[in-house]
């Protein structure tokens, strides 16, 4: 188990730092000039050998390798780096807008698990034939409809037509109710493509025949002996999803106008500020990292036989 631990940690501290080269290196052959964005304005009324000497003063005219280690080192004392455009440290800008997306994107998860769940087991429940495949056929949809779209929408009838749900000047969780659902609706379609799969190659196995042989019911069934081993493989793509939703979230707090990591991942594109997109895709990278490494690690601890695998 200790060896399988370790092979994991070492996986994702590697495709940790692949992921930082990898961003670094793109980012160097995005087209312009971050400091010149800022500063080649006419009205600041800056010579050619001012503009210099900032361009120092940033690293700018620094060798790429020496750009990079530099910045690697930072990154491991958990220094961002410096926002040309806010003038301020990335640090600050992350901490002001990455909670909003991570509650946005803890709702979001949480909603969609709920509603995967639910449309599982409502079609395992359901003796209605044409029911259980209107249900079987909602993730399909969900999954087809786009995030901007379906929040468009749901601000048309929830907002302006039933006026249930404001949108100017809501509450602090009324503002999370449409925004919670956007991200929710396409994010439960894969869980419950997964989960109703699940669920049908486990009623089939012989185990749940002898259950219901003895006089358990289908419900008790499917609660006690069922649910345990459809959820196992569900986990794969419960991390998948949740450690995309960060990058999801960014279309979803446009269209409700959030002022999250998608905002400031806008301003950050529109103005090359480099120091901050670098800064984003590590976050994004290690949040995505870190879930899909806590789901391997529970594997063994839901599941006894890969356990006694591992011990072996």
């Amino acid at each position: 188990m200790s060896r399988y631990l370790t092979s994991r940690i070492a996986q994702a501290l590697l495709v940790l730092w692949a992921a930082f080269t990898a961003s670094f290196v793109l980012l160097q052959f995005l087209p312009g000039d971050a400091v010149l964005i800022k500063f080649l304005n006419p009205e600041l009324g800056l010579s050619p050998e001012q503009l210099a000497e900032i361009r120092l003063a940033y690293g700018a005219d620094a060798p790429v390798w020496q750009q990079y280690g530099h910045s690697l080192l930072n990154f491991l004392r958990g220094d961002f780096g410096y926002s040309m455009q806010a003038g301020v440290s990335v640090g600050h800008s992350l901490a002001t807008s990455l909670p909003p997306t991570l509650k946005l994107a803890a709702s979001g998860f949480t909603a969609a698990l709920l509603l995967a769940v639910a449309l599982s087991f409502l079609s395992s429940q359901l003796g209605f034939g044409w029911l259980r495949s209107a249900l079987q056929s909602l993730p399909s949809l969900f999954v087809s409809v786009p995030v901007f779209w379906l929040g468009i929408m749901l601000i048309q009838v929830f907002s302006f037509r039933l006026g249930w749900v404001p949108v100017i000047n809501p509450g602090p969780w009324e503002g999370m109710v449409l925004p919670t659902l956007t991200l929710a609706v396409p994010i439960s379609a894969p869980l419950a493509q997964i989960l109703i799969r699940n669920i049908d190659a486990v009623l089939a196995q012989p185990f749940v025949a002898v259950a219901r042989a003895k006089g358990a019911s289908r419900t008790w069934v499917l609660w006690r002996h069922v649910a345990r081993n459809a959820l196992l493989p569900t986990l794969t793509m419960a991390g998948i999803l949740f450690g995309e939703l960060l990058a999801g979230a960014v279309v979803t707090e446009a269209v409700f106008g959030l002022n999250g990591l998608g905002s400031l991942t806008q301003q950050a594109v529109a103005n090359q500020d480099t120091a901050v997109l670098q800064a984003i895709v590590v976050i994004s990278a290690t949040s995505f990292v870190l879930i899909n490494l806590l789901v391997d690690l529970l594997y063994p601890v839901l599941d006894p036989r890969l356990r006694t695998r591992l011990e072996g």
